[in-house]
């Protein structure tokens, strides 16, 4: 026996390997130390690139373990446990199909295609199943290839859909698991064995399942399943819609823009944007409503659909008109702190909801406020003089993350409000078990806008980005529920787009760099995408047009 130095999470350590051996298993690390996390460890960070498990390390490596307490450890956990949950239904039910769909209720969203619709029984059965490959804990074999090879092995394994995608991808190495004589590929890193999936369950939800992971507090429980009915009938609307395009993969939107078939995707899509819009504004006037609150994720496209919106409301013979919650601001030395000692501009308490509320109410009641502005440079508010009074026909449009927030309008009756939820939820995935998380399509999307019009790089939109899903988890998600209508802003053929932007912006991103491990796996999904570069379809008053430029209804 001998020992060797690594460096794990800081701290110099030692570790002894067997004679005629120069490097230890993280896996083995992972064990000895896994006590001490708060979550699961499910992969680590050497020399700044996410590295499995199963990966050999050497003497003087930088170790930098993640849990699924982390995104990059709960990405890993939530795919080897879809892994082990597919496996289940393969076995149980020959010739199925299993989708994992997409996020819902805390879980992830999936759907067994069999020849029945699933119940209870058929529930119990997989996870029971699954409990038995868990206990097996079979070794997943990563098996490195080309995309030659990964073709035919598809092929020859029934695989048709994996062996179509493969053919757009653009790096001709391919990582294939495989477990127990059943192959896959994913876009991301696995676990070693199926063993390492100690906590999880299933909920049967509609036509399908939730799929439970750990908690985030305690790895020893599952994360709380909530009831989401409102969101999961805008996926099944978006679902819908994909179909009416004829765009439900990736693998089909590539192939329509390789014919050159993409304009009119494009302009269907922007039609139901507009179809969507136009039926709001009608419920708006048809309820009367006098305040319409809007709320929505980072860059989810509020601005360009309350812009949108407003103009609908026009039709309808209304002249609505807008108040920055900006303005409302407390001064910034009565600013909350949040948990990190810092300036908490997102909480509620941020802004003077006691003036807010009153001058809210006083315009409903026809009186004549003055509206305030904040001073961003001096960090106070102050008083311009401006008027404002509103007449029966001028509802008020607010947005901003705190608009479904009870808390924001505790003055106004709800009878008067009308609350508005905007998401950029994707409908389309890589493949069957491969999905495209709604927050990728968000980072993107505001990655090229800062780099277009804040000046921002790549790196800075990303490294931002765990304190803006920090602030979102906390001010927006808990309350979405609570909106009339939610308003689904994605566009089907918007990653093609965006990928020129994106591309060339996450390639200057060296390997020294902090958000190169997040630039790099952003990369590697895109680049199933063909490129889309014609964008003289697209609208000026496009949602999208926010992001790329050219827009004539966004600043």
């Amino acid at each position: 026996m001998r020992n060797i130095n690594l460096n794990i999470d800081g701290k110099a350590m030692q570790y002894s390997i067997k004679d005629g051996y120069s490097s230890i298993l993280l896996e083995d690390i992972a064990k000895e130390i896994s006590e001490s996390y708060k979550g699961y460890i499910t992969i680590a960070i050497v020399e700044n690139k996410l590295r499995e498990l199963s990966h050999q390390i050497n003497e003087g490596s930088e170790i930098r373990f993640l849990d699924t307490s982390t995104p990059d450890g709960m990405r890993v956990y939530s795919r080897t446990m879809s892994f082990v949950f597919i496996m289940a239904c393969n076995e149980l039910f020959k010739e199925s199909r299993v989708t994992i769909e997409h996020s819902l209720s805390n879980g992830l969203y999936c759907e067994v295609h069999i020849d029945k619709k699933i119940d209870e029984d058929d529930i119990y059965n997989i996870k029971q199943r699954m409990n038995e490959i868990v206990k097996s804990n079979y070794k997943i074999e990563k098996i490195s290839t080309n995309v030659g090879e990964a073709i035919d092995i598809f092929e020859s394994c029934g695989l048709h859909e994996k062996a179509e995608l493969l053919k757009y991808k653009e790096y001709d190495d391919v990582k294939l698991y495989k477990c127990n004589n059943y192959i896959d590929h994913f876009y991301g890193y696995m676990l070693p064995s199926t063993g390492y999936i100690k906590t999880f369950d299933l909920k049967l939800y509609n036509d399908g399942v939730i799929l439970l992971g750990p908690s985030e507090f305690n790895k020893n429980l599952c994360v709380e399943f909530k009831q989401q009915p409102k969101l999961a009938n805008i996926y099944k609307e978006a679902e819908k819609w994909s179909k009416l395009i004829g765009v439900d993969k990736v693998t089909t939107l590539n192939k329509i823009i390789g014919n050159d078939e993409y304009g009119e995707v494009i302009r269907i899509v922007e039609a139901l944007h507009e179809k969507k819009l136009s039926q709001i504004a009608d419920i708006i006037k048809e309820k009367d409503k006098r305040v319409v609150l809007i709320a929505a994720p980072s860059s989810s496209g509020k601005t360009s659909f309350a812009n949108r919106l407003s103009i609908h409301l026009r039709v309808n013979n209304l002249n609505p008109v807008s108040i920055s919650l900006d303005d409302y601001f407390v001064n910034r030395e009565d600013t909350p702190l949040d948990e990190f000692g810092n300036l908490d501009f997102e909480c509620i308490e941020a802004i003077d909801l006691k003036r807010f509320n009153k001058d809210l109410k006083d315009l409903l009641d026809g009186k004549e406020i003055s509206l305030p502005k904040f001073n961003f440079k001096l960090g106070i508010r102050e008083e311009t003089g401006k008027k404002l009074k509103i007449n029966q026909n001028q509802p008020i449009i607010l947005e901003g993350i705190h608009g479904l927030n009870p808390m924001l309008t505790k003055s106004i009756p709800d009878s008067d409000k009308f609350k508005i939820y905007i998401s950029a939820l994707t409908q389309i995935n890589l493949d069957d078990h491969n999905r495209i998380p709604t927050t990728d399509l968000r980072l993107i999307r505001r990655m090229v806008r800062d780099y277009n019009f804040r000046g921002y790089s790549a790196e800075k939109t990303i490294m931002q980005w765990e304190s803006v899903r920090r602030g979102e988890k906390k001010n927006i998600f808990p309350y979405q529920e609570e909106a009339d209508i939610i308003f689904n802003s994605a566009c089907v053929y918007e990653l093609s787009i965006l990928k020129t932007y994106a591309k060339p912006l996450l390639e200057e991103i060296s390997i020294e760099n902090p958000s190169y491990i997040e630039a790099n796996r952003l990369l590697k999904f895109l680049q199933y995408f063909t490129e889309l570069k014609d964008t003289s379809d697209i609208p000026f008053t496009s949602i999208l047009r926010e992001f790329i430029g050219g827009s004539k209804i966004v600043d």
